[in-house]
């Protein structure tokens, strides 16, 4: 089998041995539970009809709040150095919903497996709201309240999870909670999120933290074409989707013309949004075609893009697609991370792939090894190219409530029975606990 890491005649290249090998996941997604904590936006927006493709909720989703015994005896097996999972503030903001973390994480240790918890994934507090700036606020009151109680365990935390994604399809297109159409006006979530992960960083310094950073989805942008009107529009997808969101943090500085449109004392807000991070993590699936706008409104990957934007979003032709109809492209992990190398620097602190992985149904499930083999090849490519790369976490452990796409998008190693709730470990799981042992 030619993905086989014990193949000798194509194994996989070695990483470094400290390099973290890890799984991802996230609260609202596999948690459930929801009646033992206060709503969030996610609760509210998928009550609403038509909101979520299949018309269902996390409101059980795969029940880890009482399966994550199993579900940490899954991580032990497949032998992985960490993972990372989400808090929920809801969680936290009600009776006993810190206990929930605290056996968890003490469930991890004892297993050997390194907790990594995210401190914002999308599941906002129903009565907060990232377009006022109070909530940044709220967000590094919740983080001093975790840290303090879990921070003699926890050593490696993540502020926030793909601010990018929350303001584009929560605030500006509406295709997730919030569900907002805001299109431009959506920029204040953009830097109260920012300013949010700033005084966030600044409050695990003062609980002792020293393994701090964010995860930020990023790919590259490919022009339609050379034409002066698509080159500019990918420029401008670029600028709105990596550079707005990096730049901040790594630069303290918005990309030209954007801080001109954010809220507040912009240049004192950068002081904090830029408040040193020990590693930058970044979510990789792949790149985007893009160029000069159509005229009519499209959708792409299951979101629709309504015809004022700037830009219009392609097909990649010639590559494989996930049956999330996402292109494959493992080369563009490569490029990518070579890219922010040359664009920042000495700016640039080590990365952390905090999340990578594919949709695919059934449980022999060669395409996501296939996949994974790709996208492992290319990112030891770019640590060959001088790229300082530390770890690498796939997306993600299980099956799970994939937002508004329901239960139809299967991401797991494992596969979650909807109906039992019972995991099923797929050859992908198998694969991966193999490349682990050989890299050892």
């Amino acid at each position: 089998m030619a993905n086989d890491p014990r193949d000798a005649a194509n194994p996989m290249p070695r990483f470094p041995a400290d390099f973290l090998w890890g799984v991802s996941t996230s609260a609202h997604q596999i948690e459930g539970a929801a009646d033992q904590r206060e709503p969030s936006v996610w609760d509210t927006f998928t009550a609403e009809p038509g909101r979520v493709k299949d018309g269902s909720t996390a409101a059980v989703a795969c029940d880890h709040y009482h399966r994550y015994p199993e579900d940490v005896a899954l991580l032990s097996g497949l032998g992985v150095d960490a993972y990372r999972f989400s808090i929920s503030w809801p969680r936290v903001n009600s009776p006993g919903g810190l206990d929930f973390y605290d056996r968890l994480v003490d469930e991890l240790c004892a297993a050997g497996v390194r907790p990594v918890p995210t401190l914002f994934h999308w599941d906002l507090p129903v009565r907060l709201d990232w377009l006022e700036r109070d909530t940044a606020n709220r967000f590094a009151e919740y983080v001093s309240v975790v840290a303090g109680r879990l921070g003699d365990r926890v050593t490696k935390w993540i502020t926030l999870n793909e601010p990018a994604e929350h303001t584009l399809l929560g605030h500006a297109l509406g295709t997730h909670a919030p569900g907002r159409q805001l299109l431009f006006d959506a920029l204040p979530a953009a830097h109260h999120q920012l300013l949010g992960h700033g005084l966030a960083v600044q409050a695990l310094r003062a609980a002792g933290a020293t393994d701090i950073g964010i995860a930020n989805s990023h790919g590259p942008t490919w022009p339609a074409s050379q034409e002066p009107a698509d080159v500019e529009a990918a420029a401008f997808y670029d600028l709105l989707l990596n550079r707005l969101f990096a730049e901040p943090v790594l630069l303290g500085e918005y990309p030209e013309g954007l801080g001109e449109l954010m809220p507040g004392d912009v240049q004192a807000d950068l002081k904090v949004i830029s408040e040193p991070v020990d590693w930058y993590g970044i979510n990789y699936y792949a790149p985007t075609k893009v160029g000069a706008p159509q005229g009519t409104e499209i959708e792409f990957g299951g979101i629709r893009m309504p015809a004022e934007l700037p830009f219009s979003v392609q097909q990649i032709e010639g590559v494989p697609v996930t049956d999330f109809g996402w292109p494959v492209v493992p080369e563009g992990l490569t490029e990518l991370l070579t890219t922010f190398r040359d664009r920042y620097g000495d700016r640039l602190p080590p990365i952390v792939i905090t999340e990578n992985g594919c949709s695919y149904d059934g449980v022999d499930d060669q395409e996501r090894i296939a996949y994974l083999d790709g996208h492992l090849r290319a990112l030891h490519r770019a640590v060959e190219a001088g790229v300082d790369v530390r770890g690498y976490f796939v997306w993600s452990l299980l099956d799970n409530f994939e937002w508004a796409e329901g239960y139809e998008r299967r991401f797991g190693l494992v596969h979650v029975d909807f109906e039992t709730l019972a995991r099923t470990p797929k050859a992908s799981y198998g694969w991966l606990r193999d490349v682990l042992r050989a890299q050892r």
